[in-house]
């Protein structure tokens, strides 16, 4: 475990001492605060409209009408950012030439994978504290139920600690940040518009795509509900993307 934390903290702190964390940080706290900003205006206008009306509309929800749309959003833009977490947990270190030194350390390949990944995560969980001090601003004024808040943020993290398993994997294939970052979006676009096929019909086959859209899992959570089989889901998903990059990596250490 203490090797593990020693590759985290030294993958974390090379997020902080280049532009990488900094930029993220500033484009997901732009984007959280336009995203909760409009929505909490558009569910005010509503809400007042409302009672101009004699309230025939029924009581509005601060969680339902503004919280869960916020995470939507953001979930989203996640599937944008997550792909710069990881482009250069492994291709850095092979353009530096630096993979070698890591391979013959006295860290086994689960240690670094694990460090390596749980240092993304952490970047990610960084974004989202922006995100909670945005909603500060509803629990002063709307008092929100803080549950649905709670799984809402699970939901956005395991979302995002799948898809960072994934382009973990992806970065030990190149050495290029850039076709890291690149394949990375690829593939979580993917998973984000397998949902669509339902459109097509309700075969098997659309079933089956469309279960294994990372988006539709993320939805009960969003509403506030914890179901098992979307925790299943993700966990499953996460150890499939850390099993390919833990293959990936016996492979290079074959090659050289």
């Amino acid at each position: 475990m203490r090797t593990i934390w020693t590759v985290c903290r030294r993958e974390l702190y090379s997020y902080f001492v280049s532009p990488i964390a900094w930029v993220l940080l500033a484009i997901f706290a732009i984007l959280g605060g336009f995203f909760t900003y409009f929505i909490a205006g558009y569910f005010v206008r509503a809400s007042m409209e409302s009672q101009m009306m004699g309230g025939g509309g029924g009581p509005m929800s601060v969680n339902e009408q503004v919280i869960a749309p916020v995470f939507s959003n953001m979930a989203v833009v996640g599937l944008f950012l997550v792909p710069l977490i990881a482009m250069r947990l492994f291709a850095e270190e092979k353009r530096q030439g630096t993979i070698e030194l890591l391979m013959t350390s006295p860290a086994t390949d689960l240690e670094i994978i694990l460090g390596k990944w749980l240092a993304a995560v952490l970047m990610y969980a960084t974004l989202l504290l922006i995100l909670l001090a945005d909603f500060s601003f509803l629990f002063v004024y709307g008092h929100p139920d803080w549950k649905p808040v709670a799984t809402g943020f699970l939901g956005i993290l395991l979302q995002g600690a799948c898809l960072l398993s994934f382009g973990t994997f992806i970065s030990t294939t190149t050495k290029n940040q850039i076709v890291a970052a690149a394949a990375g979006f690829a593939f979580a676009l993917l998973l984000f518009v397998l949902s669509w096929t339902t459109a097509f019909g309700n075969s098997l086959t659309t079933q089956v795509l469309s279960y294994l859209s990372i988006t539709s899992h993320f939805d009960s959570f969003a509403r506030g509900v914890i179901d098992t089989k979307d925790l299943i889901f993700y966990l499953s998903m996460i150890f499939f993307g850390l099993f390919l990059t833990a293959r990936s990596l016996e492979s290079i250490r074959w090659r050289a």
